[in-house]
C-alpha cells in the first residue's frame, strides 16, 4: 500500500529550517507519522477518528485566474455559473474561524492550518487567521498563485507562516500564464510570482529567519510537460521546494460511474466531481518521464531545492496508465485523509472530502469542528470507504495520493 513521502534528500534540505520552529516540526512529523499508522491499521468499525492533524479550509471560491487545470474555475469548472456576489455572501467570517480554532486548541487538537481557495489571499482576514493559528502553534499554511502576498510579506514572514506554496506552471511569463490566465486578460501573474518570492525572501534575510518555507507548485499539464526541468532551474534560487503534480483529475466514464456509486451509497446524486473533467494528457509519455527523472537526478544533490514528485509516478508505462486508465490507483488503496484531516468549504460546509465535497457532515458556522469531527455523517463517509473502498472519483485525488 503506498503512501506520498517527503525524499530523504528533501528532508535534509528542509530540515534546519523547519526546525527553527520546533512546535512546526513536531505537529508536521505527527501528521506524517499518523497517517503511517493509520496505512497499516484498519479503520475503526465504528468509524470514529482521533486527534485531527490538518485543518484544510477552502477559505474563498473567489479567484482572479482561470487556470485550465482547475476544477473550480477552470474549463469546465463547477463554479462558472455561479453568482460572484453569493459566493462572497455566504462565506464564513474572519472571527468564526478564530473561535474555531481556539475551540481545537482547548480540546487538544493543533492541527496545521491549511488555508486554499480559490485565491485565499482574496478573502479578507487571511492574514490574521494566519497569524492567529501561528501563535497557538498551529503551523500555517497556504496554497496561492501569490496575489497580494507582497503587500502582506511582512506579516506572514512575521507570523511567521510555515510554508507558502505558490504556483508556478512555467519558467517563463509564456509558458506560466498560457496555463494560468487571468479572468482579465491584462492579468500578468508570472510578475506577481516574482515579486511574491522576492518580497518574502528579503524580509525572511532581513529578520534573520529560514521560516516561511518557499515551495513552488506545478501542476503538469500539455502546455509545460516538457518543460519541468525549467522550471526547477529558473526557481532554484528562489524557493526551498519543487512540487511537481500529475493534475488531480476525471475522465467522463469514471465520473460517471462515481456518480452511480456515490448514490447508491449515499443517497444522492454528487456534482462537484464533474468539474474536473480533463483532457490535458502530456502528448509524449516518454519526454514526461524523462523530465520526471532528471529532476530527480536534480534534487538527489544536496544543492538546489528539494523536490516532491505527487503522485510518484515516472516511468512512461505508469505515467501513460494514470492518464488514461483511471482505474489505476498505483497502491493508494485506502485513504487515510478522512482520518486525520478536516476540510472546511468556503460557505462553512464541513465534509470528509477535499477535491469532491457534496458529501457534507455539518456547518461550521452553526457547530464547531470538534463537534462535527465524529459526528455520526461523519462516521458513515469512513465507514462506507472502510467497507466498500474507494469510489471512482477517489484515484485522482490530493487527499488520496497527496502528502
Amino acid at each position: 500500500m503506498s503512501q506520498s513521502w517527503v525524499g530523504i534528500s528533501t528532508i535534509l534540505k528542509t530540515a534546519a529550517k523547519v526546525f527553527e520552529k520546533p512546535v512546526y516540526a513536531k505537529n508536521v512529523s505527527m501528521l506524517q507519522v499518523d497517517r503511517f499508522l493509520r496505512n497499516i491499521s484498519l479503520t475503526p468499525p465504528e468509524g470514529k477518528a482521533n486527534r485531527i492533524r490538518q485543518c484544510s479550509v477552502r477559505i474563498t471560491d473567489l479567484c482572479n485566474l482561470r487556470c485550465h487545470t482547475c476544477g473550480q474555475w477552470g474549463d469546465s469548472g463547477f463554479l462558472r455559473s455561479c453568482s460572484i456576489a453569493d459566493l462572497r455572501k455566504d462565506e464564513v467570517s474572519p472571527d468564526r474561524y478564530i473561535e474555531l480554532l481556539r475551540d481545537l486548541k482547548a480540546h487538544g487538537h493543533t492541527p496545521t492550518v491549511y488555508l486554499w481557495g480559490g485565491e485565499p489571499m482574496l478573502y479578507k482576514g487571511s492574514v490574521e487567521i494566519i497569524e492567529e493559528a501561528a501563535s497557538m502553534g498551529m503551523p500555517p499554511s497556504i496554497a496561492t498563485n501569490a496575489t497580494g502576498l507582497a503587500q502582506h510579506a511582512e506579516r506572514l514572514v512575521a507570523a511567521p507562516m510555515f510554508v507558502i506554496q505558490i504556483s508556478v506552471d512555467g519558467a517563463d511569463s509564456a509558458t506560466h500564464n498560457a496555463c494560468r490566465p487571468g479572468a482579465n486578460p491584462a492579468v500578468d501573474n508570472f510578475a506577481t510570482i516574482n515579486q511574491a518570492i522576492a518580497s518574502i525572501r528579503e524580509i525572511r534575510a532581513d529578520r534573520g529567519q529560514r521560516l516561511p518555507l518557499i515551495a513552488s507548485l506545478t501542476t503538469i499539464n500539455n502546455l509545460n510537460y516538457d518543460k519541468l526541468v525549467d522550471v526547477y532551474e529558473s526557481f532554484r534560487d528562489k524557493v526551498d521546494v519543487c512540487v511537481f503534480y500529475l493534475a488531480w483529475w476525471i475522465d467522463q466514464e469514471s465520473a460517471e460511474n462515481h456518480a452511480r456509486d456515490f448514490e447508491e451509497r449515499f443517497g444522492f446524486r454528487p456534482e462537484k466531481h464533474f468539474g474536473w473533467i480533463g483532457s490535458w494528457r502530456p502528448p509524449d509519455y516518454g519526454i514526461l518521464s524523462s523530465q520526471l527523472k532528471r529532476l530527480e537526478a536534480k534534487a538527489a544533490s544536496l544543492s538546489g531545492p528539494g523536490l516532491i514528485i505527487m503522485p510518484p509516478v515516472s516511468e512512461p508505462d505508469q505515467l501513460e496508465a494514470y492518464y488514461t486508465d483511471h482505474a489505476q490507483r498505483f497502491g493508494f488503496e485506502k485513504c487515510n485523509h478522512i482520518l486525520t484531516a478536516v476540510e472546511i468549504n468556503s460557505n462553512g460546509d464541513m465534509s470528509p472530502c477535499r477535491d469532491y465535497h457534496d458529501f457534507v457532515v455539518g456547518n461550521v458556522k452553526e457547530k464547531t469542528i470538534t463537534e462535527l469531527w465524529n459526528s455520526e455523517p461523519y462516521r458513515k463517509f469512513r465507514r462506507s470507504l472502510a467497507e466498500k473502498g474507494l469510489m471512482p472519483a477517489c484515484t485522482r485525488c490530493c487527499g488520496l495520493m497527496g502528502y
